[in-house]
C-alpha cells in the first residue's frame, strides 16, 4: 500500500531522456522523485535515437542560421499546427542544453579545429544538427543516467525499474494524487502517492504493429491516462520515417544522418525519348552495374534545393508513389539508400553505429553496397494534450508556470514524446532529443513550483482509501482478464490491429479506408471481451501484461483513427489522397479526443492553434513537377500546398 511519508514527491514515469531531464530538474528544485521505468532506464527507447540534436550555434551563426530560423523551420515543418509559443522558447533555449550536454561530458563529434561538428538534417539547408556518430541518443542518455544516479546516490530518486503503470489516481476535485503501477516480476499492484505525476513515456508504434520502436512502446500508458479523463490531442499525425530496414519481426531505423551525410536515395529506371522516367527493365540487378544515367535520383529532382534532406512526410510519400508506380527495387517496396560513394573511414567514423545494425540484419556493408530501405511508422507527433503559460507578446513561455505542460487533469503533466506540443503536423529530424530534454529542463521547473504553491493538502496526507480504492480497480480488472477462457487469441487481435492501422492510416488515406478500420477496431473490440489469458501464473506474466496493453493500443487506435477520419484535409504526415490540399479556414486547429466510458470510443473536436509570430504560408520546398506525361509522383504534392 502507499506509504505515508510527509514529505513532498513527484512521480515521473518513463526512464527516457525526456524522464531523465525531469527527474534532475526536480531534485534540483529540492523535491525527490520516484522515477518508474517498464523496463531498465538504460534500455529506455531514447537509446535507439541515432542521427543528432538541433541546435543554433556560432558555426550555425556563420552560415546564416539563427535561433529564430530553427524556430520557423520547425513551425513551416509542421505544417503550421503546432502552437508557437513553446516551439519559440525551444529553440531560444537549445544552444543552453547543448552547452549543458556538452559540459555533462557527451562526446559530441568535432571538427579538426576542435569545434562541435554540425551536420545537415531534413527540412533545413544549413548544418544545424550536433552529433554523436550515429548513437546521440545513447550518448545523452547516458549523460543524464550518471546525472540521475548521482541523485540517487543522494537519497533524492528512487528508482521503480520493471514497474508498469497502470493508472493515474485522482481525487474527488479530479487532481492526480499519485499512479497504480504492477511490478512485472511479482505481479504486485501498488499504489503510490505523488504531489505531482510527469508522464514520460514515449509513442505508441506497436499500435501499427511493426514500426522502429522498441516493443515495449504500445502507448498503453498514454492511452490509460486518456481512458481516465486526459484529453489526447492530433493522434492522427503519424511520422512514417523514409528510410528503414524492412524486417519480418520488426523494422530497423537507418537514420536521416544518412542523408545528412550525403546519402542519396535513388531507384533503377529508364527515361523515355520525352525525358520521363520508367521502370528499369532489370530493377533487381546488382546496383553497383546500374550506369548512373539509369539511376533516378528523384528528390533531387522534384527538390533541388533540398534535394535528399526535404522533411520525412515528403520523403515518404516520394518513396511510397515511386514503389507504387512499379519503380522500386525488384519492383517491389523498396528504394536505394547509397553511400557506397563515401569513404569508408569518414561513414564509420560518423555513422558507424547504423552502419552495423545495416550489417547485422541485412548481412551486406552499406560502404560497398548501396542499402535497401523503405518508410516505417517512426514517431507520434500526437499525444496527451497539455497547456502552456506563454509571454504577453507570444515569445516563449513563461518560466516556471505552474501550468506549462499540464494535462486537463491538474497535477498530471506529459513530457517528451506523450506531448503533443512542438512538432505540430511533421517533426523535423533531430527535434526529438530537443524537445524531451526541453521539457524536462525547461518545464520540470514548473512542476516544481506547482507543487510547492498547490493549494492541495499534501498527497502524505490524503486517506489511504483513496489509493486502496485504485489498487483495489486494477487488482479487479487483473482478476477478470485471468478469469477469461474465451477463444480469442490477444496476439492476433495484436497482429490484426497492427495491419489494419498500417494500412489505413498511414502514408495515404481516404475517408472511405478511414471507416472501414474504425468499423474493424470496433470488431476487434468486441473480440478482445472473449480473449483467453493461456498463463495465470502470478511471476513475471508477460502474457498478461501485453493482454492489458491490447485493450489499450485498441482505445488509442479509435481515437487516431477517429480524427484522421474528421479532418478532410492533407496537412504534414496526414494525407488524404480525397481531400488533397490543406485547408486553414477548417482545419488550423488541434484535434482533440476525449474518450467515451459508455461507447469506449472517442470523442473529437478541435482547439484554435496559436500562429500570432509565423502566418502560414505554402509550404512546398520549392517541389517541381516531374516531366509532362511521367505518372510517378505527379499525385504527391507535398500536404499543405494551398492556403
Amino acid at each position: 500500500m502507499a506509504g505515508a511519508s510527509q514529505q513532498q514527491r513527484v512521480i515521473v514515469v518513463g526512464g527516457g531522456l525526456a524522464g531523465l531531464a525531469a527527474a534532475v530538474r526536480i531534485t534540483e528544485g529540492g523535491i525527490p522523485v520516484d522515477l518508474f521505468s517498464i523496463v531498465p532506464v538504460k534500455r529506455s527507447h531514447s537509446v535507439c535515437a541515432q542521427g543528432g540534436i538541433n541546435a543554433c550555434n556560432d558555426i550555425a551563426r556563420q552560415q546564416g542560421y539563427s535561433e529564430h530560423e530553427h524556430f520557423d523551420e520547425t513551425i513551416y515543418g509542421g505544417d503550421f499546427l503546432a502552437h508557437q509559443p513553446p516551439v519559440y522558447e525551444m529553440a531560444q533555449m537549445a544552444p543552453r542544453i547543448i552547452d549543458l550536454l556538452d559540459r555533462m561530458g557527451v562526446p559530441f563529434n568535432r571538427t579538426a579545429e576542435g569545434q562541435r561538428d554540425l551536420r545537415l538534417f531534413g527540412g533545413s539547408l544549413y548544418k544545424r544538427t550536433h552529433f554523436s556518430g550515429a548513437t546521440t541518443g545513447q550518448q545523452l542518455m547516458y549523460a543524464l543516467d550518471e546525472q540521475v544516479r548521482r541523485a540517487e546516490a543522494a537519497g533524492k530518486v528512487h528508482k521503480y525499474e520493471h514497474w508498469e503503470f497502470l493508472r493515474p489516481v485522482l481525487d474527488e476535485m479530479g487532481a492526480c494524487r499519485g499512479i497504480v503501477a504492477q511490478d512485472l516480476r511479482t505481479m504486485q499492484i501498488r499504489a503510490f502517492r505523488a504531489d505531482a505525476v510527469v508522464m514520460a513515456t514515449g509513442g505508441c508504434g506497436l499500435v501499427f504493429g511493426q514500426s522502429t520502436n522498441s516493443v515495449m512502446c504500445t502507448g498503453a500508458a498514454a492511452s490509460r491516462c486518456y481512458q481516465a479523463g486526459v484529453k489526447y490531442a492530433n493522434g492522427e499525425f503519424i511520422q512514417v520515417h523514409p528510410t528503414a530496414i524492412p524486417g519480418a519481426d520488426k523494422l530497423r531505423l537507418m537514420s536521416e544522418s544518412a542523408r545528412g551525410e550525403g546519402g542519396r536515395v535513388w531507384v533503377p529506371g529508364k527515361k523515355d525519348a520525352s525525358g520521363a522516367w520508367g521502370p528499369h527493365p532489370q530493377p533487381g540487378m546488382d546496383p553497383r552495374q546500374i550506369p548512373d544515367e539509369d539511376r533516378y535520383y528523384f528528390l533531387e529532382e522534384r527538390y533541388p534545393a533540398y534535394g535528399n534532406i526535404v522533411p520525412r512526410d515528403i520523403a515518404t510519400r516520394e518513396i511510397f508513389n515511386v514503389c507504387l508506380e512499379g519503380m522500386g527495387v525488384g519492383g517491389g517496396r523498396m528504394v536505394y539508400l547509397d553511400l557506397s560513394f563515401k569513404p569508408r573511414e569518414e561513414l564509420e567514423r560518423k555513422l558507424g553505429g547504423i552502419m552495423e545494425i545495416y550489417r547485422k540484419f541485412v548481412g551486406e556493408d552499406p560502404c560497398e553496397f548501396p542499402m535497401k530501405i523503405f518508410p516505417g511508422v517512426h514517431y507520434s507527433m500526437g499525444g496527451l494534450w497539455t497547456r502552456y503559460t506563454p509571454k504577453s507578446d507570444l515569445r516563449g513561455l513563461e518560466k516556471g508556470a505552474p501550468g506549462n505542460m499540464m494535462t486537463n487533469v491538474e497535477g498530471l503533466y506529459a513530457f517528451g514524446e506523450v506531448n503533443y506540443q512542438y512538432h505540430g503536423a511533421n517533426r523535423l529530424g533531430a527535434n526529438a532529443l530537443l524537445s524531451c530534454i526541453f521539457d524536462g529542463l525547461f518545464n520540470g521547473e514548473s512542476v516544481v513550483n506547482y507543487v510547492r504553491d498547490n493549494a492541495h493538502a499534501p498527497a502524505s496526507a490524503v486517506e489511504q482509501g483513496l489509493y486502496a480504492g485504485a489498487e483495489q480497480i486494477e487488482g479487479d480488472k487483473e482478476k477478470d482478464l485471468l478469469a477469461r477462457d474465451g477463444d480469442q487469441n490477444v496476439y492476433e487481435i495484436s497482429a490484426e490491429l497492427g495491419d489494419e492501422m498500417t494500412e489505413a492510416s498511414t502514408v495515404i488515406k481516404t475517408g472511405e479506408r478511414l471507416q472501414r478500420a474504425i468499423d474493424k477496431v470496433a470488431e476487434l473490440r468486441d473480440r478482445y471481451r472473449r480473449i483467453g489469458v493461456a498463463d495465470a501464473s502470478m511471476w513475471t506474466n508477460q502474457a498478461l501484461s501485453f493482454a492489458k496493453s491490447v485493450g489499450d493500443m485498441i482505445a488509442i487506435g479509435d481515437a487516431i483513427l477517429r480524427g484522421g477520419m474528421l479532418r478532410e484535409e492533407s496537412r504534414g504526415s496526414h494525407y488524404r489522397a480525397d481531400h488533397p490540399e490543406r485547408n486553414d479556414e477548417r482545419f488550423l486547429k488541434s484535434t482533440i479526443a476525449e474518450f467515451d466510458p459508455q461507447s469506449k470510443t472517442a470523442s473529437i473536436t478541435f482547439e484554435d492553434v496559436e500562429v500570432g509570430m509565423v502566418e502560414p504560408r505554402k509550404r512546398t520546398y520549392g517541389k517541381i513537377e516531374p516531366a509532362s506525361g511521367q505518372k510517378a509522383g505527379a499525385k504527391t504534392e507535398p500536404a499543405g500546398a494551398s492556403n
